[in-house]
């Protein structure tokens, strides 16, 4: 993948190299950073709406608490109240008595002209002989029926919050409500007192955000939102709010716009039950002046983008001009003509390039001569050469008269009976036709080791029973291809130095095996082995380069041919001990292609 890149970057031209490297360098980094502020600024706006929203309702609770505090005030005022026993339980005989009665006791009149947070305060009890004047009801029927009636009957004492009906003018209003016990007279009654909504109201005007108070029937008890006051949070279309509790804040969508919203579940003191204090505010309306920033900052980026553009596009071009000039003169040169020269315009590479280039053409032109005058000289030479390789071939005898008669001799001598003669001189004919038809190319290991196998066998008839040899080759190493005269020579090193000087004779051995991706090579022996100088000297005169041809056949030309072939680290390497033996090693690698 990285290869194809750099392939594709490399066919590119220089000047829309230049465009990706500033679009690299300098615009993909303005729209990371540009990505990152915009985020970093709308996330800002959220979290000071979201502050902003959070001390809304923190301070809406707080006031809100001060204000329902007073109810809660007067309710256990009431319920402690001796003279209300009295006049609540008192069995009148007329009704002059039971107008007397009320003007005697004015404290509800008085709580509701004292605190402007109290609209009215009614006192239900089962008296039959009171009137009903708005402050003193009878408990009928209908009143009875009411779940917040039953409510308070059940409790013991505990007043809890509820959005019921006036009886005076059927509307409704935030009520404390709570069971009153008259000890003294063994009865109850149940208090109800209204909390003043436009006082409750007036709270939440103060807020900038849309800011409701809930029940929890999900009445709107109050709201700074005009003509809702009154209403469930279904007729708003909140109704799926009001599964929700907590502190919020939570994301929704109300006719297809996103809003946050901020909900605090909240238990007045001194309350059986709680209420719910809810704020939302559109994201669109706190994201409008971010959008107008980013708006005109885009403005300026994509402006001074444009301007970048031109501005690269026209030094670009003069770049690029510049270098088309340079390989306009290159083009010249590699037509042949020599004599061409560019005007430096500059100080800078393209000018050093452009100095380089005219020193180049010089000395090329210096070269071309001299290599002219030296093909002079080289084709003297091999006319030379030629002339006395003819003379030298007029002088040899004719190969196919030596194996003519190599073979005249092996026909008679079998003839005779005399087979190993025969045998030998069949091997002696075969392994000098191997080595006279050797060419450049490569070989089969095979053929190679047939060449090996027909040199012992003669050196075997030569010294009887003083020689003794072994091969062993890996069969995956038969087909492999290997340069000539490599492995022969080595074991005519072993049996000439190693064993003729053995009058006990000697074992060669020969093992070729195929590992980790590699074919090794040993010829060994049992022979006289080589002093530890002598092993110096060997070693030496193998990374020796002087007098290469005298050692043509020899180790040193194996050595060479090795390590010309596969590399520095593939020659010949020696091992031995005096009066223990020579080994020679070699490993080539199994790749088809050659070092050189």
């Amino acid at each position: 993948m990285y290869t194809r890149i750099i392939t594709f970057m490399n066919n590119l031209k220089l000047r829309t190299k230049l465009f990706l490297s500033f679009g690299s360098v300098v615009l993909i980094p303005v729209l990371i950073v540009g990505v990152f502020l915009t985020s970093e600024l709308r996330n800002m706006a959220m979290n000071n709406a979201l502050k902003q929203i959070t001390a809304n309702v923190d301070r809406v609770k707080k006031r809100t608490s001060e204000m329902l505090n007073v109810p809660v005030d007067i309710v256990y005022r009431l319920s402690n109240d001796s003279r209300l026993e009295e006049a609540a339980n008192h069995r009148y005989e007329s009704v002059y008595d039971v107008v007397q009665a009320y003007w005697d006791y004015p404290d509800f009149r008085d709580f509701v002209r004292l605190y402007k947070e109290v609209s009215s305060i009614r006192l239900y009890i089962d008296n039959p002989t009171v009137l009903n004047n708005w402050e003193f009801l009878q408990a009928d029927e209908a009143v009875t029926r009411e779940p917040w009636y039953q409510l308070a009957l059940a409790q013991k004492g505990l007043a809890f919050w509820s959005y019921i009906p006036d009886s005076r003018n059927g509307q409704y209003y935030l009520s404390l409500i709570r069971k009153v016990d008259f000890l003294k007279q063994r009865t109850t009654g149940v208090l109800v007192v209204n909390v003043n909504s436009d006082q409750l109201s007036s709270i939440l005007k103060q807020e900038t955000f849309e800011t409701f108070i809930v029940d929890e029937n999900d009445n709107i008890v109050a709201s700074n939102r005009a003509g809702t006051l009154g209403k469930s949070l279904q007729d708003i279309n909140l109704k799926p709010l009001s599964t929700l509790a907590g502190h919020g804040p939570a994301d929704i969508t109300i006719d297809g716009q996103s809003f946050k919203m901020l909900i605090d579940d909240w238990h007045p003191e001194g309350s059986l039950n709680s209420l719910r204090i809810i704020s939302i505010f559109s994201v669109e309306s706190i994201v409008s002046e971010p959008n107008r920033i980013i708006s005109l900052a885009t403005s300026v980026i994509i402006s001074s983008l444009i301007l970048a553009i031109i501005l690269i596009y026209y030094f670009s071009r003069l770049l690029t001009g510049r270098m088309l000039h340079l390989s306009k003169h290159i083009s010249k040169v590699a037509s042949g003509n020599l004599e061409a020269r560019l005007v430096i315009d500059g100080k800078d590479e393209i000018g050093q390039l452009a100095r380089q280039f005219n020193h180049m053409v010089r000395n090329v032109n210096d070269l071309m001569s001299e290599v002219q005058e030296s093909n002079q000289q080289k084709n003297a030479i091999l006319l030379k050469q030629n002339e006395i390789k003819f003379k030298m071939m007029a002088s040899q005898i004719n190969p196919h008269f030596l194996f003519n008669a190599l073979e005249s001799i092996r026909m008679k001598a079998h003839t005779r009976g005399q087979t190993d003669i025969a045998q030998v001189v069949r091997l002696l004919g075969k392994m000098m036709r191997k080595n006279l038809e050797v060419g450049g190319g490569r070989i089969t290991l095979q053929s190679e080791l047939e060449t090996v196998n027909c040199y012992l066998v003669i050196q075997k008839f030569r010294y009887n029973d003083r020689l003794a040899y072994e091969l062993y080759v890996d069969p995956a190493a038969n087909t492999l291809r290997i340069p000539p005269l490599i492995i022969q020579p080595l074991v005519e090193n072993c049996v000439i130095h190693g064993l003729e000087d053995r009058m006990d004779g000697g074992m060669v051995r020969v093992d070729i095996r195929v590992e980790e991706g590699s074919l090794t090579v040993q010829v060994s022996d049992n022979g006289t082995g080589i002093s530890p100088a002598r092993l110096a000297e060997l070693r030496q005169m193998l990374e020796n380069n002087d007098d290469y041809e005298t050692h043509s056949i020899g180790m040193r030309n194996i050595h060479l041919r090795l390590k010309l072939t596969y590399g520095p680290e593939c020659g010949l390497i020696l091992a031995s001990q005096s009066g223990y033996g020579t080994q020679i090693s070699f490993a080539i690698p199994l790749r088809s292609d050659s070092y050189v």
